[in-house]
């Protein structure tokens, strides 16, 4: 019982730093190089920003009220605790954008697109890694995609191209530009913080030479593998063992080039993992 709730707070210490670092990196990335060229970005914040040039209303204001529906979605969508962290990660993120100092540190526009896309991103990744959002965009794209034949990217996508066109229209092909490398400057940043350098790979693997593959991934690379029994279904049907292993992605070159040594026939299939959870990768990756 000591244990758990030494975890929790653990838990919670974690979650707090991560979003306070998050919420201090979006907040210069927006005051020292977005907001003094008016530049925008994509999602929620893109839309706060587009607004903000537009009328010259305080960004801090547009951040806190438009956000407010997504916070209410987000309760009902993924839980109480979530949309919490998310209000008060916004609220916070709101009252700094009027109270902290932070000033221009450069007028290339060039810079300002990729620096200020770079910490806005890093900050709504590592709210994220906390446990909420600071942008409502994933929210929204979540519900939609429950209720639609389109997926979370594809909405996500969709608002992102309608907020650029309108930019265009009212700001300048030019300003529609520099937004969009903003945009994947930050939305690169969100998939490094979330998922990390040492992103995984589950492999699956079909040989003749299925006990040589799974030797030398338990002795030489220290992974654990699954075998699976299965049929083949292309001319006559046999049995087969089918193992799947995980490797980080800066492993997957070694492993390909001995199973092409071991058997250059063996079938392989690959599929990007975002995370995983406990297994031989997590324990071997932390000694």
């Amino acid at each position: 019982m000591h244990n758990h709730l030494k975890n929790k707070y653990l838990q919670y210490g974690r979650d707090f730093l991560l979003i306070t670092c998050g919420i201090f990196s979006a907040c210069f990335g927006l005051k020292s190089f977005l907001m003094p060229s008016e530049f925008i970005d994509g999602g929620v914040t893109g839309i706060s920003l587009l607004i903000s040039t537009l009328t010259g209303l305080k960004l801090s204001y547009l951040i806190l009220i438009i956000n407010i529906p997504f916070v209410i979605l987000g309760f009902s969508q993924i839980g109480k605790t979530f949309a919490i962290k998310t209000a008060c990660a916004i609220a916070v993120l709101a009252v700094l954008l009027i109270i902290l100092p932070f000033q221009p540190v450069t007028h290339d526009k060039l810079l300002i697109a990729f620096f200020g896309g770079l910490f806005l991103g890093g900050g709504i990744g590592l709210a994220m890694r906390g446990g909420c959002v600071i942008d409502g965009t994933e929210v929204l794209a979540l519900y939609i995609s429950k209720n639609s034949m389109f997926t979370v990217g594809n909405i996500i996508l969709i608002l992102n191209i309608m907020i650029f066109a309108v930019a265009a229209i009212f700001l300048g092909v030019e300003t529609a530009m520099y937004a969009i490398l903003t945009y994947l400057s930050a939305s690169k940043t969100i998939d490094f913080v979330v998922n990390g350098l040492e992103q995984y790979i589950g492999v699956t693997v079909i040989s003749e030479k299925k006990d040589e593959i799974r030797q030398f991934l338990i002795n030489n690379m220290k992974r654990g593998v699954t075998i699976y029994k299965g049929e083949g279904g292309y001319n006559e049907k046999k049995e087969i063992d089918i193992l799947y292993t995980v490797v980080t992605k800066l492993e997957m070159g070694k492993l390909q080039t001995e199973i092409r040594q071991i058997d250059p026939d063996a079938f392989v299939v690959q599929q990007q993992i975002s995370d995983i959870k406990g297994g031989v990768v997590k324990r071997h990756a932390l000694h």
